[in-house]
C-alpha cells in the first residue's frame, strides 16, 4: 500500500451500462488505495452512485458533437482537473473519450479511455459513421490508452481504430455475484413461463428483429411470451415496436417493461427460461453478465461483447448476420429440451465465476490504474 492515495477521475454519462462499470468500480476497488471524483455528465442526479461519494460535479452534456458546447465543456473539465489534480484520468464512453483525452493532454494527466461501444457502430448513418471513426482515429495521436470492456472491443480498437497493441489493454466488466434475489416489488403480468432481455427499444438493440423472432416462434409455440426490460425515456423506438406488437397481433405474447428496480430485474432474470438478445453492437452488456451469475442459459447476436460472454453450445448460442430462421430454432430448441437448457445455465455460472467475477478481477484494474498513474 502506498502512502497516498491514487486518484482517479472518472467522466462521464452516468446512465445504462457506464453509470454500472464506474459504480462497481468506485466500490469495488480498494478505499485505502484509491480515492475517485465523478464528473456526471448527464442530468440523472438520482443515481445510486452519487449517495456514497464525497466529489461528484454534475455538467449538462449533449451526447451528439455541438462544438461550441462541448468547446465551453472543455474548458469546464480543465478547471475541474486543476481543482481536483487527478493521478489518473478515466475516460468513460464515446463523448466522454474524445473531451477526456483532450482535457488530460492540456492538463498534463494520464488518460484511459473505455469507449463502452464506439460510437461510430451507433449509426445507420454513412457519413457520422465515416465521421465519428475519423474523429476516433485522429485522436489516437494524443498520449492515452484503450482500456476496453471486453477483448471484442480491444480487437476492433486495434484492427478498426488503429491503435497498437501496447496502447491497448482489457479490463472485462464484472459484478459482484447476486446472492440473494427478492421478491417481485411490482405487479407481475405476464405467463410463468417466459423469456426474457433487457434493452430500451433503440437501434443498438434492435427489439423489432426480436419482435419478428417471437412472431415466428409463435406459429410453433403459441404461448411464448417475452419480457423486455428497460423501456425507460430514453428510447427512441419504442413507438414503433410498440405498433409493431400491435400489428402482428403479439400484445399477449410481449410484454414492455418500464425502467424499474435492479432487485425487480434479476428476479425477472433468474425466473426466467433463458435469456435473449438481438443487438447490434455492444461493449460488454451487464444484462447478459447478470443473466450468467444467474445461471440462464443464452441466446445472443454475434456482436461485441456478446461474443465474449458465449461457449456455443456449453452455455448458449451465438447467432450470426440477424439469422430470423436461426433463432426461431434455437429458441424453440431451448423450449423443447429443458435439461439442455439447464446445462447451459449451469455453464453460464461457471463462465461468471471465472471470468466475470469482480471479486476476482478487481486487482487486475488495480494493477492498471497503478501502472498508469506513474
Amino acid at each position: 500500500m502506498t502512502d497516498k492515495k491514487i486518484k482517479i477521475l472518472h467522466l462521464f454519462y452516468i446512465l445504462g451500462g457506464v453509470g454500472t462499470s464506474i459504480e462497481l468500480i468506485v466500490k469495488n476497488t480498494d478505499d485505502k488505495e484509491f480515492d475517485h471524483v465523478v464528473i456526471n455528465g448527464s442530468t440523472n442526479s438520482d443515481h445510486s452512485l452519487f449517495k456514497g461519494m464525497k466529489k461528484v460535479y454534475h455538467l449538462d452534456v449533449n451526447r451528439e458533437i455541438r462544438p461550441f458546447q462541448d468547446l465551453k465543456l472543455l474548458f469546464k473539465l480543465i478547471n475541474i482537473c486543476k481543482k481536483e489534480q487527478p493521478d489518473l484520468i478515466h475516460a468513460h464512453s464515446s463523448k466522454g473519450g474524445i473531451l477526456g483525452k483532450v482535457a488530460a493532454f492540456i492538463s498534463g494527466k494520464p488518460c484511459l479511455h473505455t469507449p463502452q461501444a464506439y460510437s461510430f457502430l451507433s449509426t445507420q448513418n454513412k457519413f457520422k459513421k465515416k465521421f465519428y471513426l475519423f474523429i476516433e482515429k485522429a485522436l489516437k495521436i494524443l498520449p492515452h490508452k484503450i482500456l476496453a470492456s471486453s477483448p471484442s472491443e480491444a480487437n476492433r480498437a486495434i484492427n478498426e481504430v488503429k491503435y497498437s497493441k501496447k496502447r491497448v489493454a482489457t479490463f472485462p466488466n464484472a459484478i459482484n455475484p447476486i446472492h440473494e434475489v427478492p421478491d417481485l416489488s411490482i405487479n407481475k403480468e405476464w405467463p410463468d413461463e417466459y423469456i426474457c432481455t433487457v434493452g430500451r427499444p433503440s437501434y443498438q438493440k434492435n427489439i423489432e428483429l426480436m419482435i419478428d423472432v417471437i412472431d415466428q416462434v409463435k406459429k410453433e409455440k403459441p404461448d411464448i411470451h417475452l419480457v423486455v426490460m428497460g423501456v425507460g425515456s430514453y428510447s427512441p423506438n419504442t413507438k414503433s415496436v410498440e405498433e409493431k406488437i400491435a400489428h402482428l397481433g403479439l400484445e399477449h405474447n410481449i410484454t414492455l417493461l418500464k425502467w424499474t428496480s435492479r432487485n425487480d430485474i434479476f428476479r425477472i432474470i433468474h425466473d426466467a427460461q433463458f435469456y435473449i438478445s438481438t443487438a447490434r453492437y455492444e461493449g460488454l452488456p451487464y444484462a447478459v453478465v447478470e443473466s450468467l451469475a444467474l445461471g440462464k442459459a443464452q441466446i445472443l447476436s454475434d456482436a461485441d461483447g456478446n461474443r465474449d460472454l458465449i461457449e456455443e453450445g456449453e452455455n448458449g448460442f451465438l447467432i450470426f448476420a440477424e439469422n430470423l430462421e436461426v433463432y426461431k430454432q434455437r429458441i424453440i430448441e431451448l423450449l423443447n429440451y429443458k435439461e439442455k437448457c439447464a446445462a447451459f445455465g449451469k455453464h453460464s455460472k461457471k463462465l461468471f465465476d471465472k471470468h466475470f467475477n469482480i471479486n476476482n478481477t478487481i486487482k487486475n484494474l488495480e494493477t492498471i490504474y497503478k501502472n498508469e498513474s506513474l
